[in-house]
């Protein structure tokens, strides 16, 4: 009994600690900002932030002891005054200096709420709002010139990106549907909006970056995740002629991050069956990244134009690529149904037509158990081998011969490349 007290004292301690905490650290920004204010001439500073978090803390700590069914009423009843208070202060300080902008206020009756939180076991919630809200304080400037430079058609494309994603992506089943049950709305939705947001982001990046280090930004980080994605995005921003080495650099660097992301889920699924995929697929990543190097090391060294992009948004494109990726899924699985492991390699090229991962994620676990090493190998590599051509494919399409050619053209080789070390590899196994 004696521990289960002491236990229940320490956890209020921490609690009003934690307060404390959360006090001192917004506090202390809001502190640092108004440093040239004299004593008293502020609504808050560290010192009121710190009392207001504690004030918090304090409250929610007895409500809970006392009466804990209705420690939250408590807390807000507690709050009335004290909301009051902040926001007589913020009229008397506005009516002295003119200042009518109500940030520190409100900061500060958010702080109170984020000092009753550690004490219904919400700290580590707290914690993280409370160092965002620090965070978003501290960068007013930068904030303030993010809305001075976003134009009208970024702000669109933005808000129509957040309704695709926010709103309708949660609103559709994760469920099977169609022909062998190969279609799921949710998945197809979210192909979508993984294209159109790395489009977003690609365009961000360049207005931030500069145009070279965004593509090349956008390249590394989204190829890890779709690199297809990052092809077609990144084929339409091709209008200039100065754009062609870049962007076919930034492509190609993407599509090498295929091969290394597939080695990695390999490694974690099967570890036998990485070092006979090193060779194959290490060897395309390599390959495509030295084509890649060279293209963009003869780019030049001035800043690129960016592209003339009427809205950031690419909605059209990420839908005409998810309904050729649903075909493709009733294709995959019409042709396991009528051929079943037989049509494996006929499968493999498929698959690769949309993703490489569906193979990888089916079949590695499989090598040396149902299927032998070799097979699943092979398989593996023409899926790879395929989706690399195919993204060579779409660049041709959606950015023209000339920069199409300069992806399309390493894809072949980086394939056949692939395709002939996987079967030297499994000749020799």
């Amino acid at each position: 009994m004696e521990t289960a007290d002491y236990s229940h004292l320490l956890s209020q301690f921490s609690s009003l600690a934690m307060a404390l905490g959360i006090g001192l650290l917004v506090g202390s920004e809001r502190g640092w900002h108004h440093r040239g204010h004299s004593e008293g001439g502020r609504v808050a500073g560290i010192r009121t932030f710190t009392l207001v978090a504690l004030l918090g803390g304090v409250v929610a700590v007895v409500a809970q002891a006392l009466v804990p069914g209705r420690a939250a009423l408590i807390c807000a009843l507690v709050f009335i005054p004290l909301g009051l208070l902040l926001t007589a202060g913020y009229v008397q300080e506005s009516r002295r200096d003119g200042d009518v902008s109500i940030t520190t206020a409100v900061a500060a009756m958010a702080t109170y709420w984020l000092g009753t939180m550690p004490a219904f076991a919400l700290a580590l919630p707290a914690a993280a709002s409370a160092v965002l809200l620090t965070l978003l304080l501290h960068q007013k400037e930068t904030l303030h010139r993010w809305v001075e430079v976003l134009d009208r058609q970024e702000l669109t494309g933005t808000l129509q990106f957040l309704v695709v994603s926010v709103v309708v992506l949660p609103l559709l089943p994760d469920q099977d549907f169609g022909p062998w049950g190969a279609l799921n709305p949710w998945r197809l939705w979210w192909m979508v909006v993984l294209i159109s947001g790395l489009s977003l982001a690609g365009y961000f990046a360049m207005r931030l970056a500069g145009t070279r280090r965004g593509i090349l930004v956008t390249s590394l980080a989204g190829g890890l995740a779709s690199s297809t994605a990052v092809t077609i995005s990144l084929s339409r921003l091709h209008q200039h002629d100065s754009q062609t080495r870049l962007l076919s650099a930034g492509i190609l660097i993407a599509c090498s991050t295929m091969f290394s992301r597939v080695l990695v889920v390999i490694f974690v699924l099967k570890r036998e069956l990485l070092l006979p995929a090193l060779l194959p697929l290490g060897g395309g990543m390599l390959l495509l990244l030295g084509v890649a190097l060279w293209q963009l090391r003869h780019s030049g060294e001035g800043e690129v134009k960016p592209p003339n992009v009427s809205n950031p948004f690419q909605l059209l494109p990420a839908l005409q690529f998810g309904a050729l990726l649903a075909v493709v899924m009733v294709a995959v699985e019409g042709l396991l149904d009528w051929f079943g492991e037989q049509g494996l390699y006929l499968l493999s090229i498929v698959t690769g037509i949309a993703d490489v991962d569906p193979i990888v994620l089916s079949l590695a676990p499989k090598a040396d158990a149902e299927l032998s090493t070799a097979l699943v190998l092979m398989c593996v590599c023409l899926a790879a081998a395929t989706n690399t051509v195919m993204k060579g494919i779409y660049c041709r399409i959606l950015g023209g011969a000339k920069l199409g050619n300069r992806v399309l053209l390493p894809a072949i080789a980086c394939a056949t490349f692939v395709i002939g070390l996987a079967a030297a590899v499994t000749a020799l196994r």
